[in-house]
């Protein structure tokens, strides 16, 4: 049995990675693909647990060191009790969010060193990346937006932070989308759900 392969769907707030995520889990389900839908953080009780924790806006929150320790457990557990078994397996795994997310949010938004994140992650996940990552890109007025539309006003702790963060988490994944075009391709998410689907669809072909 050959291995599954794994897509993690990054962005920023707004950017409608959720429902891009679920949209791709079914379409590989109508290709006759068995594909696992999950998130980060979460998808095992004890990171689900940690997201709870990690997303509660109350308090003065978490510090970046502090919160880049938890989503790196909650990565951990969620590779060692689903996503590696699942591949293992042959099936196929589609996370909201992955590491990258933890390097964007805790690295270009809170200011971490990205090596120390990537060392995180390989103590806790085994170095495990993605077989492809999609960043799915939106204006900010158009993630504003959506965001508005969302929340009605309740965001929360990380959704809540000041635009000149969610600018640096931007840049960030830019960047590595830059670093690393064998791993990632962005894809336009400004226009409806189905269209920003059907670019997904063309970009997920080179691993199809």
């Amino acid at each position: 049995m050959s291995a599954g392969k794994f897509i993690a769907l990054e962005g920023g707030e707004g950017a409608g990675k959720s429902t891009q995520a679920r949209l791709l889990a079914a379409a590989l389900q109508q290709r006759g693909i068995d594909a696992v839908l999950t998130r980060e953080p979460g998808g095992t009780p004890g990171a689900e647990a940690i997201r709870a924790l990690l997303l509660a806006n109350e308090g003065d929150g978490w510090h970046p060191r502090a919160e880049a320790l938890l989503f790196a457990a909650a990565r951990s557990d969620h590779v060692e009790r689903l996503i590696a078994p699942s591949l293992r397996q042959g099936r196929w795994v589609i996370c909201d969010r992955f590491l990258d997310s933890s390097r964007a949010y805790q690295g270009g938004g809170g200011g971490l060193d990205d090596r120390e994140l990537r060392q995180l992650h390989q103590i806790g996940s085994r170095g495990l990346l993605p077989d492809l990552t999609l960043l799915i890109t939106v204006t900010p007025q158009i993630a504003a937006a959506r965001l508005a539309l969302r929340d009605e006003g309740r965001g929360d702790r990380i959704g809540s932070q000041p635009a000149e963060y969610h600018a640096r988490v931007a840049s960030a994944f830019m960047h590595f989308a830059q670093q690393e075009p064998d791993r990632f391709l962005a894809v336009d998410g400004d226009d409806t759900a189905e269209v920003t689907h059907n670019n997904v669809m063309r970009a997920v072909e080179r691993i199809l």
